[in-house]
């Protein structure tokens, strides 16, 4: 399948630019529906999508840049084109992140309340952004067989599209959407039915839950960030998944503790 979805002689217009497009938007239209409703002013939500946009955009491409830095040194006109692949989502979150802190500190607004909008927005969007990989032929596994694709059920489009070079590879972008997609639903439960979650509940559940997920699959890619012999990912998945943990216990019974006392001092 050809990468470019629209060729007009000098733009050239890519699939992977189109999906990762859709995914910014569909992720801060239900950012800018959630806020809107929880009281925040147009400003604010405003001001906060367009910058976490940027500051992720940045993170996301410095980060894969700085770990192929030998050959980007060779090919310094090529860090610009983000259309190619090569936005790494570790460094999108801890970009968005960072900026995240500053705004929600500035504005005197709690941290957590924000991320756990922002989180479900993200996990959508990351979905949608995977088959930015299908369109590249990237993010993939290791060399399989047809017979073993089929045995797992993978709609037959996308094993079609992993026959590279003569070769069939594992989908693993499509794993990681399956992962993305059901993440985005145990959220949404998790929002809808847990009654008044205590801030921070929904980060912690994304960043451990999706930091397990990545982990095993990121065993399977072909095309790993490495530091010498260890897989980036790995190493930011277990920290964000001790993250997540803090988050979701001790920050909840923190929350309880404090709720115990004031109910006992009244």
């Amino acid at each position: 399948m050809n990468p470019v979805m629209v060729d007009l002689g000098i733009i050239k217009i890519y699939y992977y630019s189109v999906m990762i497009l859709i995914g910014m938007l569909t992720g801060a239209f239900l950012i800018y529906k959630t806020l809107l409703k929880k009281g925040f002013s147009e400003e604010f939500i405003t001001d906060l999508i367009f910058y976490t946009i940027i500051f992720g955009i940045l993170g996301a491409r410095i980060y894969y840049v700085l770990f192929n830095l030998p050959y980007y040194s060779k090919n310094i006109l090529e860090i610009f084109e983000i259309w190619n692949g090569g936005l790494a989502i570790h460094g999108g979150i801890i970009g968005g992140v960072l900026w995240i802190v500053y705004y929600c500190k500035k504005k005197n607004v709690n941290i957590l309340k924000i991320t756990d909008v922002l989180c479900i927005s993200l996990i959508l969007a990351q979905a949608i952004g995977r088959w930015g990989n299908f369109f590249n032929k990237e993010a993939h596994g290791a060399i399989t067989s047809l017979e073993h694709l089929q045995s797992l059920h993978i709609p037959k489009f996308i094993i079609n599209g992993m026959y590279i070079n003569g070769n069939y590879y594992l989908p693993t972008f499509y794993f990681e959407f399956l992962l993305d997609i059901g993440l985005f639903i145990i959220l949404i439960l998790v929002r809808k039915y847990v009654k008044n979650p205590k801030n921070g509940l929904l980060t912690g559940l994304y960043f451990s839950i999706y930091s397990i997920g990545r982990f095993f699959i990121e065993g399977l890619r072909t095309d790993s960030l490495m530091l010498g012999n260890l897989r980036i990912a790995k190493l930011i998945s277990i920290i964000l998944f001790l993250i997540g943990l803090f988050l979701i216990f001790y920050k909840q019974k923190d929350t309880r503790t404090n709720r115990l006392k004031k109910a006992l001092d009244n």
